[in-house]
């Protein structure tokens, strides 16, 4: 269920909102909320697009969102979104924001289209469970929520059962968020590659470990 973000006062950390759109031009942050029954875990991963963005007919108000992020009891966010892109996209003090919020924040960037790196994916994907296995409301987001966002949400769905398959993936994910996620080739190819690439990863990273202790 997706609550409507309720009226507040002007943010300090984002006082030019009300300057450049009136209240009924806001665009409302929406956060889909991904069952994980599918993969026998009762918690839900909630996944949205960039609050207080402000980039072509996209027009949100950041304080308005993360009151929408507090009023659906969410404790732990994950960020996808490059530095970068949080100037580009006018949030340069994001993270800052949500800590000053109280959200316990995770930021693991990795590129527009692209895909993470697998140690990366790897600490994306224990923290996220950690959190999980915490009960804290966790939501995770890139610039849409489609794609990045997509992309982690479908690895967490095959890391969580080994009768999950990347279509079916696939298909939860769009069918939660849109056509558009999981969008490019290279996030294709990927997720259809997790499941072996994972496993060669720990395998490696187990044998480093064991070497590292004998020494």
């Amino acid at each position: 269920m997706v609550h409507q973000p309720q009226a507040m006062r002007t943010s300090e950390f984002d006082s030019s909102d009300e300057e450049e759109a009136g209240e009924e031009q806001l665009t409302p942050l929406e956060i889909s909320w991904l069952s994980l029954s599918a993969v026998e875990c009762s918690q839900f991963l909630g996944i949205c697009p960039l609050p207080g963005c402000k980039f072509k007919d996209v027009r949100r108000n950041l304080q308005k969102d993360i009151e929408e992020l507090r009023n659906q009891g969410v404790q732990d966010v994950f960020v996808f979104c490059t530095r970068g892109e949080l100037n580009k996209y006018r949030v340069p003090n994001l993270l800052d924001a949500y800590q000053q919020n109280g959200f316990g924040v995770h930021h693991l960037p990795f590129p527009d289209g692209g895909t993470p790196e697998l140690p990366q994916c790897s600490q994306i994907l224990e923290e996220l469970q950690l959190s999980l296995e915490n009960n804290r409301q966790t939501v995770i987001h890139c610039y849409g929520g489609l794609g990045r966002s997509g992309l982690i949400a479908a690895c967490l769905l095959l890391q969580l059962s080994v009768s999950m398959t990347p279509t079916k993936a696939i298909d939860i994910l769009r069918e939660l968020r849109g056509s558009g996620a999981i969008q490019t080739v290279k996030q294709y190819n990927f997720l259809h590659e997790f499941r072996e690439k994972y496993a060669a990863y720990q395998e490696t990273k187990d044998d480093f470990t064991e070497r590292s202790v004998s020494r």
